[in-house]
């Protein structure tokens, strides 16, 4: 039976929860590896290595589930200390060693992990598979608490509607989940059918709103997101446009350009100055979750596209 550690960063913020978790795994006969160390924060390497210690364990594989900031940077740190390679997705663009597609596994002594190309998240998510354990290790496409942004250019819906689909229908004897961010999920099968149905419920409550009239993106976030802090609301505008994306790709949703520019209040939900929001020490990590880079300068309103 495999040993779990986790092991929290010391990122904590309104995207990273209480942190972002590392993984530390066991097979009770010296033989270790991490999964997702983090971000590049000296004490926490060392957090991870003295656990290994405590366990007489050495650490021989680094895995990292995707590229954001706060999952794969202290990678090149650990790796250094313990002379580990660092296995990642075949098209990762941060440095790794192994190269992983669907399918792979990989032995580390009593250890079993399958790699599962799980997009949606980001175009490079993995989930790793201890099978022995029957435990899924999902980095941020499920996690313990909450639910995870989808927000273009990097995240794409329906692709992680069918990741999350996939893992229900093609994992159905996992146990536990272990995300990225919060605690163990004990029913593997309960929390993907719950996230199945959030992203089920969010679409069809955009689709509801849009056929009472036509709406903009900040139009749909303060009424769908009626209840949540508008600090938060640029982040909802990232998640709508998730979601037209493909509806209208699909061609249930038209829009077209509002001949107008786009006022304070409505800016303040698309372009919002991120920094002043998060503080410039999660500038980075706000950049790569939510597609900020995505300057959304002009407005468009959405209506569903009635056939006939």
């Amino acid at each position: 039976m495999t040993h779990v550690a986790r092991l929290l960063a010391p990122n904590p913020s309104a995207l990273t929860l209480d942190g972002t978790n590392a993984y530390l795994l066991d097979d009770g006969a010296g033989h270790a590896l991490c999964i997702d160390p983090g971000p590049p924060v000296a004490r926490h390497v060392d957090a991870i290595l003295n656990a290994a210690r405590d366990r007489d364990a050495r650490i021989e594989a680094i895995f990292v589930t995707h590229g954001h900031p706060d999952h794969w940077p202290a990678a090149p740190m650990l790796a250094a200390a313990c002379g580990a390679p660092i296995y990642a997705h075949h098209t990762a663009e941060f440095a790794h060693d192994r190269s992983l597609r669907d399918g792979a596994r990989t032995r580390v002594g009593g250890i079993a992990l399958r790699a599962i190309d799980a997009p949606g998240h980001t175009f490079d998510s993995l989930v790793f598979y201890d099978e022995d354990d029957r435990a899924l290790y999902t980095g941020d496409v499920v996690l313990g608490t909450g639910t995870v942004a989808i927000a273009p250019p990097g995240g794409d819906m329906r692709a992680y509607q069918r990741t999350l689909q996939r893992l229900a229908n093609a994992y159905g004897e996992a146990r536990t989940i272990h995300g990225g961010h919060g605690p163990r999920v004990d029913d593997a099968q309960a929390k993907l059918r719950e996230y199945i149905e959030h992203r089920r419920r969010r679409e069809e409550e955009l689709l509801l709103a849009l056929a009472l009239q036509p709406q903009t993106i900040p139009d749909l976030v303060r009424r769908i997101y009626a209840d949540v802090r508008p600090v938060l609301w640029p982040a909802a505008a990232r998640q709508m446009l998730a979601y037209l994306l493909p509806l209208e790709r699909e061609g249930r949703v038209r829009s077209h350009e509002l001949d107008r520019p786009i006022d304070a209040a409505d800016n303040a939900i698309l372009n919002p100055a991120w920094a002043s929001i998060v503080g410039e020490e999660h500038a980075a990590l706000v950049e790569a979750e939510l597609g900020t880079m995505l300057h959304l300068d002009t407005l468009r309103l959405y209506s569903v596209n009635r056939p006939g």
